[in-house]
C-alpha cells in the first residue's frame, strides 16, 4: 500500500526533478513526486506530494526531513489526507444568510465579519480535522483546567 506525503512550504524556484533528486539523496527508493504548479506563470506553488510504498518508510521521510531547510525554505512534510474523505464545517444559516436567500440585500459576500457560527456544543456532523484532533482536546482539557481553578 502506497501512502501519500504533502510536501509544504516549497520554494517557487524548483521543479520536480529537484525535489526528487532530494529525496533519493535522503531516503532512498520512493515511489513518485509531483510538485504543484501555477497554470499561468508555470512556478511551483509552494506544495507538492511525494509518495512513497510503506509506512515505515513514510514515518522515515518525516523524521529525516520535516523541519529540513531546502533552498532557503524550511519544508513541512506530513501524511496526506485522502481526497475522497475531505473535512467541511457544517453551514450555519445565520440571519444575514436567511435575508440572501429571501433576495434581500447585503452589504458584502457571506457572513459579516465579527458573526460567529455556534453549533452549541459538539453535533454528531462536525468532526474536527484528524491532523489536528489531539491538539483540539488538549486545548479543551486546558480550558476546562483554567474554569474549574477559577
Amino acid at each position: 500500500m502506497s501512502i501519500r506525503l504533502y510536501i509544504g512550504n516549497l520554494p517557487k524556484e524548483l521543479d520536480r526533478q529537484e525535489l526528487e533528486d532530494l529525496f533519493v539523496q535522503e531516503v532512498g527508493d520512493f515511489a513518485s513526486t509531483k510538485v504543484v504548479t501555477d497554470r499561468k506563470t508555470g512556478k511551483c506553488r509552494g506544495f507538492g506530494f511525494v509518495t512513497v510504498t510503506t509506512e515505515e518508510q513514510a514515518d522515515e521521510v518525516i523524521a529525516k526531513l520535516n523541519g529540513h531547510t531546502f533552498k532557503d525554505s524550511t519544508l513541512k512534510i506530513e501524511k496526506a489526507l485522502p481526497k475522497a474523505k475531505e473535512v467541511s464545517a457544517p453551514v450555519v444559516e445565520g440571519p444575514q444568510q436567511s435575508a440572501n436567500k429571501r433576495g434581500g440585500k447585503s452589504g458584502g459576500k457571506g457572513r459579516q465579519q465579527g458573526q460567529a457560527v455556534s453549533n452549541g456544543g459538539q453535533s454528531e456532523s462536525f468532526q474536527p480535522d484528524p491532523r489536528w484532533a489531539q491538539d483540539l482536546e488538549k486545548l479543551k482539557e486546558m480550558l476546562l483546567a483554567q474554569t474549574n481553578a477559577s
